[in-house]
Parts: C-alpha cells; structure tokens; sequence
C-alpha cells in the first residue's frame, strides 16, 4: 500500500475530520442556509446538459430532413452523445481532478452551448456528429462534477439536500426533453431549438462564474490513483448496484410504449409517461429529505420499490389503472436513484469523490446500453410480457447486493462513523 494511501485512508478514518467518506465542505455555515443561487445554476447546467442529449428524439423527422440523412442515421447522434460520456468521463475526470475546479466546470458549460450552436448551423452529418461527440465529452465531465462540486459547497446536514437541488436538472430534462424538443421543433424549428439551447447555456456559464464558490482541486499530495480510487471499500459494490439499476430500469423503459399498449393505453403514452415524469421530481426530492438521515434506508427501500412495480407489471400488466399507478411508483423510484447512488459514492470516495461520480456516470451510461440491448434481446425471443420480467431479476440481485454491502457501501447511519476502514469492497 502506498503511503499517499494509507494517509488518505488514515484521514478517512480519523475522528478529527469529517465523518467518513463525507467531502469536506469549504465554508462553515452555521445558518443551515442553502446557497440556493449556485445549485440552481448548477441544476440549470445539468439540465440544459441533459435536454442537449435527449431533445433530438423528439426531432428526428427535422433532423433527418435537415441533414439529409434517414431517421435511423439521425438516431444516431443520440448514440454518440452517450457514447462519448461513457468514453470521457473517467479518463478526462482523472487528468482535470488537480485544476481549479469552477473554470473547468464553467469549460464543459460553454463547450455544450458551442456544440448546440454549431449543430444549429451545421448542414453536414459528419460534423454534426462530431459536435455531439464532443458534446457527451463535456458532460460526462460535468456530470462527474456536479454532485461532487454542490456537495462540498455545504456542512455536512445538508448535503443531501444540496446534492438534490443541483441535480434537479437532469430528471426534469429527461421527463421533459422529448416532448420539449417535439414542440419547440414544430414551433420554431429544429435549429432555432438548438440555438437557444446554446445560448441559454452560455448565459448559466456567466452565471456559474459569478455565484458558484470557487473550489480548489485535488491536491497532487492527496491524489490518489484511478486502481486505487476503484479499490476503495464499498466503491465497487455501489458500481455494481449502479449498473444493475440502469439495466433494469432501460431495459422496460426502452420499450414501454409497445408495453403501455398491453394494457390498452397505446393512445395514452404521453400522459402516462408526463406521470412518471411528475412522480421523478416527487422523487427527487424526497430523497433529498431523507439521504442525510439514513442513505441506507433510502438505498433498500428504493431498490425493493423497483423491484415491487416490476413485479406488479408481471402479473397485472394488462390492467390499466394497476399499470398507470405502478408506473407513476417506478417514476417515483427512479427519482431517488441517481442522487443515492450518486451520494453513496461520494461518500465511500471522500476527497476523490469527482473520480467516482465519474465511475457513476460511466456505469450509468454503460446501464442504459445494456437495458436496451437486453430489453431488444427479450422481444425478440418473446414478446413484450417477458420484459418486467427480466427487470424484475435485474432489481432483485440489486436489492440483495444492496442488502448485503451493510458496512461500507451502504451502511447504516451509526455504521458509518464507527466501523474501521478497510481496503476492501
């Protein structure tokens, strides 16, 4: 074990810091006050963020007309955007980590407004592309760093808190963004859409500079390597339950408009789905409530909820009013998912906390392949009937895997400053 490990383990598990896993933050405020301004520029960040990956679904007919291309090339800059984001996140995360951490934040802001911009423009397929390449570079990165960055900005009993508002952007956007991006292509056209996206992302660019705390980065003393930021105890765990989740949730999401017609709701996607929507935010913010208090808790009870609605849509799937329900409940479960897991790993990280947000978004991203690809292999093998079922298994072993990791990816609230620290998972 190298000696920057065991000091940084050694700081972890010391009484005279924080408690462990906990980042530190930079100002004491004894007004358990948020400092709403900065996560809201940061939520707006995300969201504008995530509506740049999620509103071409809703414009494909225009895009596919404007570039010249079919609808399934079209498609296809939604691919890249996350495979870039799967491809950056780590590696650029890692080689940012000891920069000052407002700048570089305030760089993947301007560069996702200079992407919309430029997709505004562009008349060319390739080059379109490459600036949603790019784009999903950038957020990845941003992704990385947004939980890390709202976390750091408060005292401990408010972390939780600040972890949901910042991070309110990113479920808004994917309730929102597709319906958003179908109207405002109809309205005022696909590349109006892209260039207001732009622009707006470069006025919350000005508005990070001007209110977000600046940070320092991660000193070079302190820094651990991505092996050993990996091996820190529970870390893995919480990937692994990450990934599950993602696979689970995407592999019936990915398909649920053929599956919302088993039960006769076929005309009734949109409303259904502007539900689910609704109930992420609800979901959101509860978990904000309660992360602080008990992140165990959180964990089981919001794992055993997926669990229990995949369930439900086995074995009463063709009834409509058990479906709408159950679906506003997974709504509801996929709101508290992102922040828990995002908050388990910055806890189990403690100063390398934006390496492991980065490990979450790239296992996030990996998921949300992965259940679509399963969900595509389970259709055709059968047909859509099999799909809650197979979810129902993914969010089983999550929740037993979630069950099990009591004692440093997700243990209980006195666990967590009691038990000793051990390279282990």
């Amino acid at each position: 074990m190298t000696a920057g490990f065991r000091r940084h383990l050694a700081q972890r598990g010391s009484g005279s810091t924080t408690p462990r896993g906990n980042v530190t933050a930079v100002t004491s405020r004894s007004d358990n006050r948020l400092p709403l301004s900065a996560l809201l520029a940061l939520a707006t960040a995300g969201f504008l963020t995530m509506l740049t990956e999620t509103v071409p679904a809703g414009l494909l007919p225009h895009l596919s007309d404007g570039l010249s291309v079919s609808e399934a090339q079209a498609g296809q800059l939604l691919t890249v955007y996350a495979a870039g984001s799967v491809i950056a996140a780590i590696p650029l995360t890692t080689l940012t980590r000891g920069l000052p951490r407002r700048p570089v934040l305030v760089a993947t802001v301007a560069a996702v407004a200079l992407v919309n911009v430029l997709t505004a423009v562009s008349s060319s397929y390739a080059l379109t592309m490459t600036a949603r390449a790019l784009a999903g570079m950038a957020a990845g990165v941003q992704w990385a760093m947004i939980a890390g960055y709202a976390m750091r900005l408060v005292d401990e009993p408010l972390k939780g808190r600040a972890l949901a508002v910042s991070m309110a952007g990113v479920p808004t956007a994917l309730a929102f963004g597709v319906p958003v991006g179908t109207w405002a292509g109809d309205a005022i056209g696909w590349r109006y859409t892209f260039a207001v996206i732009g622009g707006l992302a470069l006025i919350v660019a000005v508005w990070i500079q001007g209110t977000v705390t600046a940070l320092p980065g991660e000193p070079a003393s302190t820094r651990l390597p991505l092996r050993r930021v990996f091996l820190l105890p529970g870390l893995a765990a919480i990937l692994t339950a990450a990934l599950l989740f993602e696979v689970g949730h995407m592999n019936l999401y990915t398909y649920v408009a053929p599956y919302l017609e088993r039960a006769d709701l076929g005309e009734h996607v949109d409303v259904v789905l502007l539900a689910f929507g609704i109930a992420a935010m609800a979901g959101l913010f509860t978990a904000g409530a309660f992360i602080d208090k008990n992140l165990r808790a959180v964990v089981v009870g919001t794992l055993g909820l997926f669990t229990a609605c995949m369930a439900v849509f086995a074995v009463a799937g063709t009834h409509a009013w058990i479906v709408v329900v159950t679906t506003a409940a997974w709504g509801f479960a996929l709101g508290l998912a992102p922040t828990m897991f995002q908050a388990a790993s910055a806890r189990a990280a403690g100063s390398a906390a934006e390496v492991a947000q980065a490990m979450i978004v790239t296992v996030l991203n990996a998921g949300m392949s992965l259940g679509s690809v399963a969900g595509g292999l389970s259709l055709g093998l059968s047909d859509v009937a099999t799909l809650p079922w197979v979810s129902f298994a993914v969010f089983a072993l999550a929740l037993a895997l979630a069950i099990g990791a009591r004692r440093h990816a997700f243990p209980a609230p006195s666990a967590r400053t009691t038990e000793p620290v051990k390279e282990s998972v």
